[in-house]
């Protein structure tokens, strides 16, 4: 018992390591609640502003700020599989301008589906970002398609849909 509560001791120790490098399970059994020790790997940029987060909103700690991050994730998943019937939607999304092929994948997804897209609005952010909005109007789960397909693409780093029924009393 004592030999393997040193192990996890040294296992923890050197996780911080390890996690960078590859992705690790480690189950533990804290208050009879089974937690699974799960490292990714991720920019150093990525994580600092994730932890400066963390710290301007107060987690006791990164796995709980992940926990929730998981979470929200979860539910903004949910919400998006029952866009159903007819909507308006806008999806707005940041992406990275020089990805080879990328402003070609997105011109082809909305040509291929202008039967939905009413108008789209593109900005430069900066030397290497760009803001597209995208504003459609169909059924729901086609409106969600094309927003899949927009967050499946290698450059893309946002995507958010919104969506709306029209002819709605909204007061």
């Amino acid at each position: 018992m004592r030999q393997q509560a040193r192990n996890r001791n040294t296992f923890l120790a050197r996780s911080n390591t390890v996690c960078k490098r590859s992705i690790t399970h480690y189950a533990v059994n804290l208050m009879d609640k089974q937690l699974v020790r799960t490292c990714v790997s991720l920019p150093n940029d990525l994580l600092d502003r994730f932890d400066e987060i963390i710290s301007e909103r107060g987690y006791s700690s990164r796995s709980e700020a992940i926990r929730d991050a998981i979470r929200n994730y979860i539910v903004n998943y949910k919400w998006m599989t029952e866009v159903e019937g007819e909507r308006i939607g806008i999806i707005s999304l940041v992406y990275e301008h020089d990805q080879r092929g990328l402003t070609d994948d997105l011109t082809e997804i909305q040509h291929v589906h202008m039967g939905l897209i009413t108008s789209s609005v593109h900005i430069h952010l900066d030397h290497d970002n760009c803001l597209e909005i995208i504003m459609l109007h169909g059924e729901g789960k086609s409106i969600k398609e094309v927003a899949e397909m927009v967050m499946a693409l290698k450059g893309v780093k946002y995507v958010k849909l919104n969506t709306i029924s029209p002819g709605k009393d909204f007061s």
